[in-house]
């Protein structure tokens, strides 16, 4: 997905400016929070497929976890990340049982978070490494794409 436009939703993370990152997490919450006020934010459209609800507790995570290894790759040289299952997350923190208004709260608080520490970032760190438990490696630039693809796409599912 780093290197070439998203099938599915179009989204081209290669051409994700960093210090354009927490301006576009910010268009997206007004969004997210429409999204999980529908009457059926809790329904999934087809069996295997996420509900809003869901999605929208995922992206709320994925502001968290995205959020805190930003810090670590600014903080300390080439560090690795710990693990996230986000799959077991989803199974573990209920996802399709918690309150949509919660987590519609919850998005906006940690997507604010995550965009304020993008904010922050300078020209000089845009190469800073870090690396996932699987070895793959990323720069602020590149996790930059592949995070703000996340949340684009997810919106576009929620919306499709």
């Amino acid at each position: 997905m780093l290197e070439r436009p998203c099938p599915e939703c179009g989204f081209v993370a290669a051409d994700v400016a960093v210090a354009d990152v927490g301006a576009a997490v910010r268009e997206t919450l007004p969004r997210w929070q429409v999204a999980l006020a529908r009457p059926g934010a809790r329904e999934r459209p087809h069996p295997g497929v996420w509900s809003t609800l869901e999605y929208g507790a995922h992206v709320r995570d994925v502001f968290r976890v995205f959020d805190g290894r930003l810090a670590l790759m600014l903080a300390k040289d080439d560090p690795q990340f710990a693990n996230w299952d986000q799959d077991a997350a989803a199974l573990v923190d209920g996802y399709a049982h918690q309150d949509p208004a919660a987590v519609a709260a919850e998005l906006t608080e940690t997507g604010h978070a995550v965009a304020e520490r993008f904010d922050a970032v300078t020209p000089g760190q845009h190469e800073r490494p870090g690396r996932r438990s699987n070895g793959s490696v990323f720069t602020v630039r590149t996790l930059a794409g592949y995070f703000l693809h996340d949340v684009v796409h997810h919106l576009h599912d929620v919306n499709a």
